[in-house]
């Protein structure tokens, strides 16, 4: 059926529902059977007069009513027979939900090997074998197995601490959270980078403390940004995300660090890193806990490079001395880590399992990010082979929230760099993410729809065409 024309003057939807009506009512009359391939959605939109976008949401909604499917490189295909319009009174019990392609999260690619799986399954039952044990309370910081899983882990980022210097922790987030009341009091500055994490902005604000953005290049912040800002304000510590930033995806190359670290001995600022992707390049740049130890509080969590329910992270102290108020700043807000995940993530360390995991990490995502690079209009965006996302700068007329809002409408959602800026106005920029549940087809899907947005206008995005 590629010369398959609906008539959208029988119809006063929008436009790209009436394609997605027009397709089911076709075939309902058995205009369109299974098997049928669908006219390129280009080729369509010239067809009828309208812009390609248009026609792109109208096989999207085709496809989450069940009526087709696309597959790569063949093009989209009838699958089905819409199911019967339910009667008055006759509402469903279970009411099917639009699906949603989610890149709005900065996830790992999820496995789907199997043999991986099970590997990971053989690791959670060997951990259950012991599970009474892992229901009681343990003292707080990891068990020695656990520190020395830990320090195992580490060793792969050049950093060899001691075990006194090493805490197991409940994920990223307390940590900071624990460090930064350790370090400040309401009222206090705390630097960072303009464009940052949101995650330190939620704790910075729950703790009543006030985030400075630092101004950056393409290396990171500016280290004379940086001792202007220490010689102005005081700061009480700088936190940093310096291995593919989130969300811009930049890695602070070695020469900066030590710059950063210069400079940060001299005013005796505390550096926060925040390694969450530093595992993720297979020869990463050194961290800033190798540079400088003594000042450096290290966290490096499991999320990003294991899994992101795996809330697990190990936290490098400058000293020994260090630990003893962090663990009790940390104790007092959760108690411990969760025995049962330290002791998963400890089995997999062990035993092979999260290098693996790793690997299938690092090929995936990269595999994604080439599919970013064909189909996405060159320069739109900015990314590392190694990053979970896109950064993705909008070419005018485009603004975040124009962009934002149409890929939401068509259930593709992303995230306005609102939600990262420290100072100043927002850039027109969006991340966006390529991890997670969503298999590498629908990425392929969602990033074709949106190159074909960037290569034109808002104007012609709008459903009422």
């Amino acid at each position: 059926m590629a010369d398959w024309t609906p008539d959208l003057t029988l119809s006063d939807k929008p436009r790209y529902l009436a394609i997605a009506d027009l397709m089911e009512e076709d075939i309902r009359a058995g205009r369109l059977t299974l098997g049928d391939r669908l006219p390129p959605q280009r080729r369509l939109a010239e067809r009828i007069g309208v812009d390609f976008t248009t026609v792109a949401r109208g096989y999207v909604e085709a496809q989450k009513r069940g009526l087709v499917e696309s597959r790569v490189g063949q093009g989209t295909f009838v699958t089905g027979t819409p199911k019967p319009a339910r009667r008055a009174g006759h509402a469903s019990s279970s009411p099917a939900r639009a699906e949603i392609v989610d890149l709005s999260m900065n996830l790992p690619p999820e496995p789907d090997d199997p043999a991986l799986i099970e590997r990971m399954q053989d690791g959670l039952a060997e951990v259950g074998r012991d599970l009474v044990a892992l229901l009681r309370y343990q003292g707080f910081g990891g068990s020695p197995a656990d520190k020395d899983a830990a320090s195992a882990w580490l060793s792969r980022r050049a950093l060899v601490p001691a075990q006194e210097r090493i805490f197991v922790t409940p994920g990223a987030h307390p940590a900071l959270l624990g460090i930064l009341t350790l370090l400040a009091r309401p009222g206090d500055t705390v630097l960072c980078e303009a464009i940052t994490y949101p995650g330190i902005r939620s704790i910075a604000a729950q703790l009543g403390l006030k985030l400075v953005g630092l101004p950056m290049d393409g290396d990171g912040i500016d280290p004379d940004a940086f001792a202007e800002a220490c010689r102005a304000g005081a700061p009480k510590a700088l936190y940093l995300n310096p291995t593919l930033q989130n969300p811009t995806t930049l890695t602070i190359p070695e020469p900066r660090r030590a710059a950063i670290a210069n400079v940060a001995r001299r005013f005796n600022v505390p550096i926060i890193e925040d390694d969450a992707y530093g595992f993720i390049p297979a020869h990463g740049v050194p961290p800033l806990a190798a540079i400088a130890p003594d000042l450096t509080w290290h966290v490096a969590g499991l999320a990003k490079c294991i899994g992101a329910g795996l809330r697990t992270a190990y936290v490098v102290v400058p000293e020994a001395r260090s630990g003893w108020p962090f663990a009790a700043a940390l104790r007092a807000a959760s108690v411990m880590a969760s025995p049962l995940t330290v002791a998963l993530a400890t089995r997999w360390i062990e035993d092979g399992t999260a290098d693996t995991l790793l690997r299938f990490i690092r090929a995936e995502t990269a595999a994604r990010q080439r599919l970013a690079a064909d189909i996405l209009p060159a320069g739109s965006f900015r990314a590392d082979p190694m990053s979970f996302n896109l950064w993705v700068e909008l070419p005018a007329p485009w603004t975040r929230s124009a962009f934002v809002g149409h890929m939401q409408s068509t259930g593709i959602g992303v995230v306005a760099s609102d939600v990262f800026t420290v100072d100043g106005a927002p850039p027109e920029a969006a991340r966006v993410c390529l991890g997670g549940p969503v298999d590498r087809q629908k990425v392929r899907g969602a990033l074709e729809y949106m190159a074909h947005a960037l290569e034109g206008s808002p104007a012609l995005a709008t459903a009422f065409l």
